[in-house]
């Protein structure tokens, strides 16, 4: 049997060794011995004549070696022939070997006993019992073992789950493996629920699904056996001969690929439905179908069609009219379809309805009635795929942002840190009345304005920095309420509402305050003619999960804010789309459309939700939702801010930068305040200067990202020859893309970019205090 593995190799291939050797051995022993023909009488003859003895002797006992080598070999292969074959007996599932052409070679007790392999010759006719049309699918997984070396297959047939396995034995054996699953796969598995059967030519059925065997009773083999009075009439009534008797089943037709057709047979149709057209049996289907005209109208429609749709009636309505987003023509679309041109598939589309969001995906099947070919769409809820999708698709947009938001701030911020850094140099040597004094002025101003929308881009992708601490929101709100009401005006009356009992949060002081100006600016804006914006915060406890908007809250406490006014509102097409960066319902020059995309960023870096309600006409209400701080209260420790005088520093400042205008403007700004300066364009370059021992360094200042080595990969060697200097980090990017590895260095901390000079000054300072 080819498949048997080959036994005793060892053995064989010693004697393959051995076997020249031997040869080798005796021809050497006859010219020793021809030699001493020749040569004198005497010691040296006696020598030559030993040494080809010796020589015979050895090549005698090196050929009775090989002989008991190969009977070993000989011996051990027809011992794993034999206990392959054993083997292959005893496996309960059924295994068969066949050669070229699907020839059966073996199989075992079984394959004999299951498949009947006895009685035949190729695997195909083993298998004509079990499968309908087994020689494609034989073929198909005969090429993949070719390939690949080995194929499965999983099949449900009308006894089950069937999982065929082949492996390759050799260059023209196969070995297959034919096994039910101890699992059967459910006959709702199955692509249609409604008994449904495959035609070929001559009425040939070659296939039926689990409802047609129900229904039938048994597998058949043609049409007419279905046939109480054939011959089956589609479009109509007919009585379809079942195991209880005949059945009246309406029978529908359509055609299919290469020939092939697939036949529905709809039992339960109540005598009004036996009309002439056959289609009245629309309405009882539990699936959503529409009957559409191959220019787009809609003949005929079901009741689970017109709910899924948000229709009363489908008259005078085309499919254009009900649903939107293919990309194309649906009016090119359906008449493909019809015309039977290219490859028709499945579709997503949106149904135009106002009240929710829905997708369905539509399937069009081409069927004939008289001449005229007409479209049956399948309707499918896809509204959950598409949610899914659209989580998929947010968490891609946020990450590209994200990443395309820190290269942004990296670079810019540099830019930005040279820009405002030399015009606080020219403002020393300018005071007010100088003429010079507001154009300079206007330049930090603007640099500023500049940082602000980087950080908006930095909010929006979660990568900001962040300083949380324990607030109350009570305390926050009256705090800020002196600058929301500069912020709406006189035409706009603002009032609170507090919880009594409200608990603390933890979040960013400064940053949510942003988040309530930029939503309270919004209402603002929503009301040009005035009105009242509420501020109210309540606990809220959640028993369960609240899913909504694509987000889950789990159960817990929380504390919400809601800034709710009477605005215009938002329109159900744009509320999915206002946390969105840039997009803004405002004219051209009136938002940037970051507001609500930097408080959307901000609440959900703070581990907050924030939901959206809004009414055309009445208002709209945004809700914050932060889990309540459960922990002890702590004492928020404030950093005092040095006067101009504490600034002037003596200490040694090793400034490591690879931006030149960056290092040019904060080593001028450190020995302005007294301090001693050493430069350093990159890691290698700071590691070199403190090379020497006799050099003292009291801070170092360095850049993060720099080419080669980065700034705590150097700052860590450094520290091990010394550990009492102190470490200023700079950095453009989010302190979090490092923030773990700063943890692990001792009196470091972060000082982001752009900074100003008393910034950068007053950092060093408090450094070396």
């Amino acid at each position: 049997m080819a498949f048997i593995p080959q036994a005793g190799g060892q053995f064989q291939q010693a004697a393959l060794r051995l076997g020249p050797r031997a040869g080798l051995l005796m021809l050497a022993a006859a010219f020793f011995a021809a030699t001493a023909f020749f040569v004198p009488p005497g010691q040296g003859q006696w020598l030559l004549v030993l040494v080809a003895a010796t020589l015979g002797g050895v090549a005698l006992w090196v050929m009775v070696i090989t002989r008991g080598i190969n009977r070993r070999a000989k011996g051990g292969r027809q011992a794993v022939a034999h206990l392959a074959q054993d083997m292959l007996e005893a496996d309960p599932v059924p295994l068969v070997l066949t050669g070229g052409a699907g020839h059966l070679i073996h199989a075992n007790a079984a394959a004999r006993r299951l498949l009947a392999a006895d009685r035949a010759t190729s695997l195909v006719g083993a298998l004509r019992e079990v499968l309908a049309n087994p020689e494609p699918i034989l073929f198909r997984m005969e090429a993949r073992a070719l390939a690949k070396g080995a194929a499965v297959e999983d099949l449900v047939t009308r006894g089950g789950h069937l999982r065929i396995g082949v492996h390759r034995s050799g260059d023209e054996h196969f070995l297959w493996r034919i096994e039910k699953s101890t699992e059967n796969v459910p006959r709702e598995a199955e692509a249609q629920a409604l008994p449904m059967l495959t035609l070929g030519r001559r009425d040939a059925v070659l296939f039926m699904n689990a409802a047609a065997r129900d229904l039938v009773g048994e597998r058949v083999r043609t049409l007419d056996r279905l046939c109480v009075t054939p011959p089956l009439s589609p479009g109509v009534v007919n009585d379809i001969a079942t195991p209880d008797g005949p059945m009246p089943c309406l029978v529908v037709v359509r055609e299919g690929m290469a020939g092939r057709r697939e036949m529905f047979l709809l039992p339960g149709v109540e005598g009004g439905a036996r009309a002439p057209d056959g289609w009245a049996f629309f309405d009882a289907l539990p699936v959503p179908l529409l009957k559409v005209s191959a220019r787009g109208l809609i003949q005929l429609s079901n009741r689970p069609a017109r709910e899924l749709l948000g229709v009363e009636s489908v008259t005078a309505l085309s499919l254009g009219d009900t649903l939107e987003g293919l990309g194309r023509s649906i009016t090119d679309w359906l008449g493909d379809a019809a015309a039977g041109r290219g490859t028709v598939h499945a579709e997503f589309l949106r149904v135009r309805r106002q009240d929710r969001e829905v997708f369905v995906q539509v399937t069009l099947n081409r069927t004939m009635e008289g001449d005229e070919p007409v479209l049956i769409a399948v309707l499918s809820d896809a509204t959950e795929l598409k949610t899914l999708e659209a989580q998929f698709v947010q968490s891609q947009k946020m990450q590209a942002i994200g990443q395309l938001a820190g290269g942004v701030a990296h670079d810019f911020n540099n830019l930005l840190t040279a820009i405002s850094g030399h015009c606080d140099l020219l403002l020393l040597r300018h005071d007010q009345g100088d003429p010079d004094y507001g154009d300079l002025m206007q330049i930090n101003q603007n640099a500023n304005r500049a940082a602000a929308l980087v950080s908006q881009l930095l909010a929006y992708s979660r990568k900001q920095t962040l300083r949380p601490e324990v607030i109350d929101l009570r305390d926050t709100l009256a705090d800020l309420t002196h600058l929301l009401n500069r912020l709406v005006g006189e035409k706009i009356s603002l009032s609170l509402s507090h919880d009594p009992t409200l608990a603390a949060i933890r979040a960013d002081k400064r940053q949510l305050e942003q988040v309530l100006m930029n939503l309270v600016v919004n209402s603002r804006d929503a009301m040009p003619a005035g009105g009242e914006i509420r501020i109210v915060t309540h606990n809220l406890t959640l028993t369960e999960a609240l899913c909504r908007d694509r987000a889950v809250v789990q159960p817990g406490r929380y504390v919400s804010v809601q800034v709710i006014d009477a605005g215009a509102g938002i329109a159900p097409d744009k509320l999915q789309k206002v946390f969105e960066p840039f997009f803004t319902t405002k004219r051209t020059g009136e938002g940037t459309g970051l507001g609500l995309s930097t408080a959307y960023g901000i609440v959900k870096q703070t581990g907050g939700f924030i939901f959206v309600d809004s009414t055309l006409g009445e208002g709209t209400c945004f809700q914050l939702l932060f889990p309540a701080y459960l922990g002890e209260p702590q004492s928020v420790r404030e950093v005092p801010r040095l006067a101009v005088s504490e600034t002037r520093g003596c200490g040694v400042v090793l400034l490591v930068e690879d931006e030149a205008p960056v290092r040019a403007f904060a080593s001028r700004a450190l020995q302005l305040r007294g301090f001693t300066v050493l430069e350093a364009e990159s890691a290698e370059d700071a590691l070199e200067i403190l090379e020497d021992p006799d050099l003292q360094v009291d801070v170092f200042v360095t850049d993060v990202v720099m080419p080669g080595i980065d700034g705590p990969g150097w700052v860590r060697r450094a520290l091990t020859t010394r550990p009492a200097a102190r470490v200023v980090f700079m950095s453009g990017y989010a302190e979090e893309t490092f923030g773990d590895r700063q943890a692990c260095i001792p009196q470091s901390v972060f000082l982001p970019k752009p900074f100003s000079l008393n910034e950068l000054t007053e950092t060093v300072q408090r450094q070396l205090r």
